[in-house]
């Protein structure tokens, strides 16, 4: 296929989770992606196992895909001007350091946008770039913790809760390389760069926007409430006879066909679930009424009877179904590293019906050293 940013140079100065999986989105779409690492270890993912493949964790082949590896020490004069040799030819640097050091180290977006002024300068902190925070160090569940996240996940009465995909960091990976791209366009009409920031903080916080708002406007804190959705009804996981299943009749409409496929179609007409308001009203009372019924059949006779009538439902799966489901093959998501012969998630965008494909391993630390011209 014809990469989308084929002929784009990105430095990555990425470590963990955020940083480089903003590289290897660029790298995935066609952008040659030079990774920066330090000389004693490299990445730290490298290590975050298991499981591992090879010497290198599954984690760190699977966010480095596509790239060449170089060792800088940015603490060292002669490999700092080695790396603004790079940046020199860069279309957009990316890094993820602990906060502050960039600035010690005097390759901030300053020092780099005097060297490559069409630079785009992509900076993802933990907490923001300014206030009394901008210097704190920050993990994923750090940031869930913080901006109230795991107060709203698990059950009324349940400690908070951790969610186990890492969001912030995946999420904020992705705001990084959108403020990139937007970047790259607007460079085509100024003719100039300039610098992104973004955090796991803002990120955590676009998470929770909706119940910060209803906060904000109402002035109740918002309770856990399992599975199930604060603002719809029903909306959330039910046991069956057998195995989990999630419904989720979120308007009036599905929940009249809701209502028919599970036998009873006269709660439609009942006051108290007439309309989506007096169902998120009522919640425990309408959960109550559907429990016993869903519990009276096995689950696959539910999604039959729902998928019949075009009430969205699904199974509560578990990894090891997720990997034989069908779906998960019909949409080829599913990619192979070309050394290592390790399974990854594919990028998951299509450009003209087709998924791009890993043309290279995550690289070896330092394994493109003698590669990269530094003159």
């Amino acid at each position: 296929m014809n990469a989308p940013l084929s002929g784009i140079t990105v430095v990555e100065i990425g470590q963990a989770f955020a940083g480089p999986l903003a590289g290897a989105i660029l790298a995935d779409m066609g952008a040659a992606v030079i990774k920066v690492e330090k000389p004693d270890g490299g990445d730290d993912a490298r290590l975050w196992g298991p499981p591992f493949v090879g010497d290198d964790s599954a984690m760190f082949r699977a966010n480095n895909r596509n790239k060449k590896s170089v060792t800088l020490d940015i603490k060292s004069a002669a490999d700092i001007a080695r790396l603004k040799t790079l940046v020199q030819r860069a279309d957009i640097l990316i890094q993820n350091l602990r906060p502050g050091i960039v600035e010690e180290c005097g390759i901030g977006p300053d020092a780099l946008l005097a060297v490559n002024p069409r630079l785009i300068y992509c900076s993802i902190w933990a907490f923001g770039y300014q206030g009394p925070m901008r210097l704190a160090p920050g993990f994923d569940p750090l940031l869930q913790a913080y901006a109230a996240v795991m107060t709203l996940t698990g059950r009324p009465g349940d400690p908070p809760t951790f969610c186990a995909p890492a969001i912030n960091d995946a999420a904020t990976g992705m705001w990084c390389v959108i403020g990139a791209l937007a970047a790259l366009q607007q460079r085509h009409a100024t003719g100039r760069g300039c610098v992104i920031d973004t955090s796991l903080f803002e990120t955590a916080v676009n998470w929770v926007s909706g119940a910060l708002v209803g906060y904000l406007l109402g002035g109740k804190v918002p309770e856990r409430h399992g599975t199930a959705s604060g603002v719809l009804a029903p909306y959330q996981l039910f046991e069956t006879a057998d195995r989990p299943i999630c419904i989720a009749a979120g308007n009036d409409r599905l929940f009249v066909k809701c209502a028919a496929a599970l036998g009873h179609p006269e709660w439609a007409r009942d006051p108290r679930f007439e309309d989506g308001r007096k169902r998120v009203a009522n919640r425990p009372a309408l959960i109550a009424t559907m429990e016993p019924v869903l519990r009276s059949k096995p689950r696959d006779h539910w999604l039959a009877a729902l998928e019949k009538v075009g009430v969205p439902c699904a199974p509560v799966n578990d990894i090891a179904e997720l990997a034989a489901s069908e779906q998960l093959r019909a949409v080829d998501l599913m990619r192979t590293l070309p050394r290592s012969g390790a399974p990854v998630v594919g990028l998951p965008i299509s450009f003209d019906r087709q998924r791009p494909q890993p043309h290279s391993d995550s690289p070896k630390l330092g394994e493109h050293n003698a590669d990269l011209d530094f003159s």
